[in-house]
């Protein structure tokens, strides 16, 4: 992984104390994707299908999923179920809210098929593997809510990092796969605080430091009692120190897709001006997506016009919304996809999220 420039200064010790005391905090910090392939399926009605992608070097600060659905895009179930860190052993973080894992290097993606399915049908997982001379130690919060369970509703939780600690990705679930409509419709940054109504609205472009993830869990026409939606946010461990460390939101919110059979797709990075660019460097850590009713970020989160729109992607990419290749550095950017299924769609838009890390924390801050 590359080091930053700040790493690779040789500069005697005795000189960045009495001269630059703030590059003391320097950071060394690079994200790597790690992309393992496709996993194919579900290839039958009413089930789903797990991939993983594992970090070799470094800890997982986020991760994503990108699924294809076939030619038959009006009929597509194929749908994103979730997309979570995981354990050791591959296996899920469900039980009792509160910190459930430590220093994670598992990235979990799950597909879901409705009444339509396809052998064409699979999931890509992504994971944003992060390497940080001041990151050392992670922890992974979750918290979980019953339902959705009536037809056509959706249910929001918000999982909230300790005190003292930072908010540097998260994730969404929905379980179980037999409900063919349920599925994560949203997976976000926000805040704990009345502003955002503690978790319903999003983090809005710019803003910077927030403390909590939420996702927001979808049904169209299916019903059942066993329903859940979970929602995972990945913070610094409790020996991090936060005070130096800043994360930077991007957003952008476009408005569709509503035609039956038809997607779209929103892009955002980080990228900052280049008087900005003196002081701070802004690393992709993590993203977000949502299919919604829009205004995410200003009032509080509301589902797209149809309960049978979901995700199909939610990735690191390129400024064209290419998905990043297994092993590449740093990417930029992060991108949503959304599909209409068989049913129009009306009000529905297409949200992304990118979580940036400030990895020049010793200037400015």
């Amino acid at each position: 992984m590359r080091p930053s420039l700040l790493a690779k200064a040789a500069v005697p010790g005795a000189l960045i104390a009495l001269a630059a005391p703030n590059l003391a905090y320097a950071d060394s910090a690079s994200v790597t994707v790690a992309n393992p392939g496709a996993t194919i399926g579900p290839a039958t009605p009413f089930t789903g299908v797990s991939a993983h992608a594992d970090c070799e070097d470094g800890l997982v600060s986020g991760g994503g999923i990108t699924q294809t659905t076939g030619d038959d895009r009006a009929g597509n179930g194929n749908h994103v179920m979730g997309i979570a860190p995981g354990a050791d052993d591959l296996s899920e973080f469900t039980g009792t809210p509160g910190v459930v894992g430590q220093d994670v290097t598992h990235w979990l993606a799950f597909g879901g098929s409705g009444s339509n399915y396809s052998p064409a049908f699979s999931s890509t997982p992504y994971a944003m593997c992060l390497d940080s001379n001041r990151i050392r130690h992670t922890q992974v919060v979750m918290n979980k809510v019953a339902g959705p369970s009536r037809s056509q509703d959706s249910r929001l939780v918000t999982a909230t990092c300790p005190t003292g600690t930072r908010l540097i990705g998260g994730g969404a679930r929905t379980t179980p796969a037999s409900v063919g409509s349920l599925k994560p419709i949203a997976s976000f940054p926000t805040f704990a605080d009345a502003a955002h109504d503690f978790g319903k609205k999003a983090a809005g472009n710019g803003e910077t430091n927030p403390d909590s993830w939420t996702a927001v869990g979808g049904i169209g026409g299916g019903r059942d009692t066993g329903n859940m939606t979970y929602a995972y946010a990945i913070c610094t461990g409790d020996d991090v120190k936060a005070k130096n460390l800043t994360t930077k939101v991007g957003f952008a919110e476009l408005s569709g897709p509503t035609v039956a059979g038809t997607l779209g797709t929103a892009t955002v990075g980080c990228s900052s001006d280049p008087a900005e660019e003196r002081h701070h460097h802004w690393s992709l850590v993590s993203g977000g997506a949502a299919a919604s009713g829009g205004n995410v970020t200003t009032t509080d989160f509301s589902k797209a016009g149809s309960g049978g729109t979901h995700l199909i992607g939610s990735y690191p990419s390129d400024a064209d919304a290419v998905p990043a290749e297994d092993g590449t550095d740093d990417p930029d950017h992060w991108s949503a996809t959304v599909h209409v299924g068989g049913s129009p769609s009306p009000n529905t838009y297409t949200d992304v999220w990118a979580l940036c890390l400030n990895t020049r924390p010793g200037h400015g801050n």
